[in-house]
């Protein structure tokens, strides 16, 4: 047998097969469909709700997220990188639906961006001269909004710099679709940044009307994450930008007090609900004699006769390392403690409290089982990150699937 009979016939073998992860991810379209009633809700009928898909739709996949949330009611989405607004192009099924670059365009992608009706932040005077020339290039209009420097001190045009801008803008209308201007306000999530968003929104307030003044007409405007539309409803302007709230999280917990006081709602009612759930199974079974370490060096010590379990979960799942013997999975709706090392690929879990534990059985690591659940907000606290960097955190190889769970 040559060697391409060989491979073609262990590929046949293969083929036969059905191969799963061990992990996956379920979206969970009714969470979705209550969130964006719920900020809809907040935003009322003249403002525009832009779905912040950035970082893989914080760990939800863009693929998979965008196409649920056009469903829900979503017609606008925003991304930081061209890379990300080609699969947001690729995954949305309604030619109204819009895609917003906020960060990263190179000046050769815009002809791109302009060809494929791409929204583009316009922060530089050499990329607002790169949008107009790839206007000219693809003989239509190029999307933009004009950042505005309000005190973030990121990106964004300074204030020497507004009525020259606005006047290229206008000189350029018949190349240019000013579909807005915009800011960003720095740390609406606590109250401890109040008086620097208020100067910041002073400072906005003024390069909308000498915008109004040039271009003898008041431009759309937005300047909200989730943070400043959950705290700050004068602010809402024409769009915001809902990105951590619509993936059923609070930005903080600050944000959720306000919203609960404001609302004069129960602590215990959290109107949010988590879209994602990261489940996996359990993969072996072992019994532990007190006295035995448990997994590498002597992280771990069996203090009595112990039932763990191995769960194919590790830190390339975004599972971290320093969730060593402190971190939490749910199996039956019970909580298992991780013992030992948290491995590359694999945990250990303590089940020794759980009757009739079984190889396969679920092992939910972020969601609920039972009446328990695992938040993001609970990994935050075990490891001091932020919900948004342990949910980008998680890698896009783990599959997704949509359910609509009662």
């Amino acid at each position: 047998m040559s060697g391409n009979q060989a491979i073609q016939h262990n590929t046949g073998k293969f083929m036969k097969h059905r191969f799963l992860q061990p992990s996956v991810i379920e979206l969970n379209s009714r969470a979705l469909e209550n969130n964006i009633r719920f900020l809809k809700r907040i935003a009322g009928k003249f403002v525009r709700i832009s779905s912040v898909i950035k970082g893989n739709a914080y760990g939800h996949g863009i693929s998979t997220f965008l196409p649920i949330a056009e469903k829900a009611g979503i017609d606008h989405f925003a991304v930081f990188s061209a890379n990300e607004a080609y699969s947001a192009i690729r995954h949305k099924n309604k030619d109204s639906t819009r895609v917003m670059i906020m960060g990263m365009v190179r000046d050769d992608e815009m002809e791109w961006a302009v060809e494929n009706d791409v929204e583009c932040y316009i922060f530089e005077e050499k990329r607002l001269k790169a949008a107009i020339a790839a206007a000219k290039v693809n003989k239509k209009k190029a999307s933009i909004h004009l950042q505005i420097e309000t005190g973030m001190n990121r990106t964004g045009f300074q204030e020497n710099e507004w009525e020259r801008i606005f006047e290229i803008v206008k000189a350029n209308y018949s190349l240019l679709s000013l579909e807005g201007i915009c800011t960003h306000y720095a740390g609406a999530e606590s109250a401890a940044n109040y008086f620097r968003i208020l100067k910041q929104d002073r400072q906005f307030q003024k390069a909308i009307m000498i915008a109004e003044k040039v271009l003898d007409k008041k431009p759309a405007a937005h300047a909200s994450s989730s943070a400043a539309f959950l705290t700050h409803p004068d602010k809402h302007y024409n769009m915001v930008r809902i990105g951590i709230a619509q993936y059923g999280f609070w930005p903080s917990r600050e944000t959720f007090i306000h919203h609960i006081k404001t609302e004069n709602l129960d602590e215990g009612f959290d109107p949010l609900e988590r879209v994602m759930t990261l489940k996996s199974e359990i993969m072996s079974i072992k019994q532990v004699k007190t006295g035995e370490f448990i997994g590498y060096g002597n992280i771990y010590l069996a203090g009595r006769d112990m039932t763990i379990a191995t769960v194919p979960v590790g830190y390339t799942h975004g599972f971290g390392r320093n969730l060593t013997n402190t971190g939490y999975v749910l199996v039956h709706g019970k909580r298992c403690g991780v013992v030992g090392l948290v491995n590359m690929n694999m945990i250990t879990i303590n089940v020794t409290h759980i009757p009739n534990v079984q190889k396969g059985d679920e092992v939910v690591l972020i969601g609920k089982q039972g009446n328990d659940e695992i938040t993001v907000a609970s990994f935050g606290e075990m490891i001091n990150n932020l919900n948004y960097e342990v949910l980008t955190r998680i890698p896009d190889s783990i599959p997704k699937i949509v359910c609509s769970n009662a």
